[in-house]
């Protein structure tokens, strides 16, 4: 099946559109839609940040929670391996709609990780316009991973042209096929959407308060905050956090979505790998940023507790990846900071986040230990007490009497009744 748009292979993404002409006449055509985006909006996003103080918080599973987006097609044996030994419960893999080809590659990958499976399926043109290909195509796909994979991801970047969609009506229109499909035929699997990127809620809402019979089982979002830098940086006033908070209120007052959040795509771009980075340099930060970034995002969106998951893209990639294949395999520091944060996070209880001018405490339950991540956006210092055992961001012991506390979180483990 041919590409109708050109694929960089080099940042896992399409090449930007050059046909202007293009581009204008499939907006032109997709108008009336695009103004329903924003009329619906208008609406219902002021009544979304009015109730965002009242939406409760759920109760996340840490062992669901922690996702990696791993590839099926390049460097195989480095994923694999690389899997068992970070060991995460939940992966993502990418099925591009143009590459059915690769389905029997994609099961046999499957069954040597054995992981709870998130499939984020990639869309084309030819699909979004031949809807029988569409259909045809999904059922395929179904019924040969509806007992390995856990979640279907139905579309992604839907707001992006040059990845397909030039409104929510044609992404509507795309995931309804989906929805009918499992209704009729597949009722046993579940099905999320819409796979908006960035901090665009309009298109959020547009795809979640329309009137096309389908339904959610649960909402996916590419919430990238990477433009603005660290994860606690404001955007229009809205950091991390608050973004989330709102997005969960958006979805709890629509009508086409079970109660669930899933992150499936962030990072960080990062420094002098191009052309392998998904950005411009502009945007690209140290590899030693990346770690401390990756770290902090996670931290804030389970501490939110209204993200059900969080997929890391990912584990190869020169770019924005734990490990760079330019070359040799080189896992980068943040490879370790990953590790740790599973060793530590993934069968542990939430119990409080406390923020006070800029210093963040994060206090987890971990087999009755009790476990702080401390991190400040000022350097700053605190001492160490007798029953204080501290890790770095990566798990080296730290013996120092006097903790340096700054953008690199630390974990201390508390090792007396508390």
């Amino acid at each position: 099946m041919k590409k109708p748009f050109k694929w960089d292979s080099n940042s896992d993404q399409p090449y930007q559109l050059k046909d202007k002409l293009f581009k204008k006449k499939m907006r032109k055509k997709e108008s009336f839609s695009l103004i329903k985006t924003f009329l619906i909006a208008l609406v219902i996003l002021p009544i979304s940040i009015i109730m965002t103080p009242f939406v409760r918080r759920k109760s996340i599973s840490s062992s669901d929670f922690f996702s990696l987006g791993a590839d099926y097609q390049r460097d195989v044996q480095t994923n694999i391996d690389s899997i068992k030994e970070l060991n995460p419960n939940r992966v993502l893999l990418r099925l591009k709609l143009w590459e059915m080809d690769t389905l029997n590659e994609l099961e046999d990958f499957i069954k040597k990780i054995d992981k709870k499976i998130t499939l984020k399926i990639l869309q084309d043109r030819e699909n979004i316009q031949d809807s029988k290909l569409l259909n045809y195509n999904l059922d395929l796909i179904f019924s040969k991973f509806q007992n390995s994979v856990d979640m279907f991801e139905i579309g992604t970047t839907i707001n992006r042209a040059k990845w397909g969609f030039f409104s929510v009506n044609e992404y509507a229109n795309f995931y309804k096929v989906a929805y009918d499909l499992q209704q009729n035929k597949y009722k046993n699997i579940k099905l999320i959407g819409s796979g908006v990127i960035d901090f665009e809620y309009h298109f959020s809402i547009h795809t979640l308060f329309n009137l096309t019979k389908y339904k959610f089982n649960g909402v996916s979002s590419l919430l990238y905050v990477d433009r603005r830098g660290a994860p606690e940086n404001m955007q229009m006033g809205f950091a991390l956090a608050d973004k989330i908070a709102l997005l969960n209120t958006i979805i709890w007052l629509s009508p086409k979505s079970s109660n669930e959040l899933h992150i499936t795509e962030t990072n960080w771009p990062i420094s002098n790998t191009a052309p392998f980075a998904p950005t411009s340099e502009h945007e690209c930060v140290s590899e030693d940023s990346y770690a401390d970034f990756m770290l902090r995002y996670h931290l804030l969106s389970f501490a939110s507790q209204q993200v059900d998951s969080l997929s890391w893209h990912q584990l190869v990639a020169p770019g924005y990846g734990l490990i760079d294949n330019r070359q040799d395999i080189r896992k980068r520091s943040a490879y370790n900071t990953y590790k740790f944060m599973l060793q530590n996070l993934k069968n542990a209880q939430f119990l409080r986040m406390d923020i006070k001018r800029g210093y963040y405490n994060l206090q987890f339950l971990v087999d009755e230990i009790l476990i702080q991540i401390h991190w400040s956006l000022k350097d700053t210092t605190l001492k160490k007490e007798d029953y204080f055992t501290v890790y770095s961001r990566d798990g080296e012991i730290i013996n120092d009497d006097i903790l340096q506390i700054g953008s690199s979180p630390i974990y201390i483990y508390i090792n007396k009744a508390v």
